[in-house]
């Protein structure tokens, strides 16, 4: 798997991948829209702060980092339905863990309450810090020491 930096012009692309990715978690709460979930990600989208995932030049995922004064908020990791549950998401993310560990900063993100995903960051240790309507929160604290 390469990491490559976005740019203006995947956008659009990284947008519908993320469709792709939601829709199951989003359809099973009955809340799937699927301008509504491009438009989210397009609103906020910053190509300095993210990273595609390709596989022999196919795009299979992104993630996006945005890195704050006292931790490194996760903002999307997503990965194409397609190749999911084949450790392409855990290699990311452990790629990920490691820049945090680098910077000594503690590792955040949210996830939409009844998304498989919920499963896959406990597993690697990030710990529920708190809710609200729609998402859980998470944090993976870094061990400056590490």
């Amino acid at each position: 798997m390469e990491y490559i930096k976005s740019k203006d012009s995947d956008a659009n692309d990284l947008a519908d991948l993320r469709a792709q990715a939601m829709k199951p978690s989003l359809v099973a709460l009955g809340r799937f829209d699927e301008d509504r979930v491009r438009n989210r990600f397009l609103d906020t989208f910053l190509p300095q702060d993210t990273i595609k995932l390709t596989l022999e030049g196919e795009l299979i995922g992104f993630y996006v980092l945005r890195t704050r004064t006292d931790h490194i908020w996760l903002d999307h990791l997503y990965i194409k339905p397609e190749y999911q549950s084949k450790q392409f998401g855990k290699k990311a993310l452990t790629r990920v863990i490691k820049l945090a560990k680098r910077k000594g900063l503690a590792l955040r993100l949210g996830a939409l309450k009844g998304s498989r995903s919920n499963g896959f960051y406990q597993n690697n240790g990030f710990v529920q810090t708190h809710e609200d309507e729609f998402d859980l929160y998470y944090e993976l604290p870094i061990n400056k020491a590490n």
